[in-house]
């Protein structure tokens, strides 16, 4: 444990692009699996979505550290109560503000770099990601700003990792396949 929180001190984006590339990536191939694609898991399927959320990574990060910042801002001006800087309130205020500002641009960005991977022009169902930054995007991230913060961008990726098979699954199951 001590590695990894020397890791993430030491190394934020580096470690950040590591644990997105790795879990999102993961998360992507088991979702296509699940999905039941086929064809889909190529050498070049595979890098070029662990680029992707390497890429990703990046502006997560800055997110993250922006809208701790963001938060403490509106209390400064008196925007908000003190009372929303501590604990759980602190996880919620920053999770809301964060997921309802940077998430569409997120949304968006993540579905214009999958559409380069995928050579293909595919906006299909592009309300249904933004609807997921309400129902799971928010409750997660409340949970994740309320661990401490070497362990916050861990988290985030393996929340990105954990959305790609629950969609996947409905996916399936909306298409009548039995998982």
């Amino acid at each position: 444990m001590d590695f990894y929180i020397d890791f993430v001190t030491t190394y934020p984006f580096t470690s950040a692009i590591t644990q997105f590339a790795v879990l999102g990536t993961l998360g992507e191939i088991l979702a296509t699996k699940l999905a039941g694609k086929k064809g889909f898991l190529t050498l070049y399927f595979v890098l070029s979505k662990a680029l992707v959320w390497g890429i990703l990574a990046v502006p997560i990060k800055i997110a993250f550290i922006g809208f701790e910042g963001f938060v403490a801002a509106l209390v400064l001006n008196g925007l908000l109560p003190e009372s929303v800087m501590e604990g759980f309130a602190f996880a919620l205020t920053r999770s809301i503000s964060m997921n309802l500002q940077f998430g569409p641009f997120l949304v968006l960005i993540h579905r214009a770099l999958d559409n380069l991977v995928t050579r293909e022009n595919n906006w299909k169902n592009i309300d249904k990601a933004f609807y997921s930054l309400l129902w799971f995007w928010i409750p997660a991230h409340t949970l994740t700003f309320s661990l401490p913060v070497e362990f916050q961008i861990g988290m985030a990726a393996l929340w990105s990792f954990m959305l790609g098979l629950i969609l996947a699954y409905f996916s399936r199951k909306k298409e009548g396949v039995e998982a």
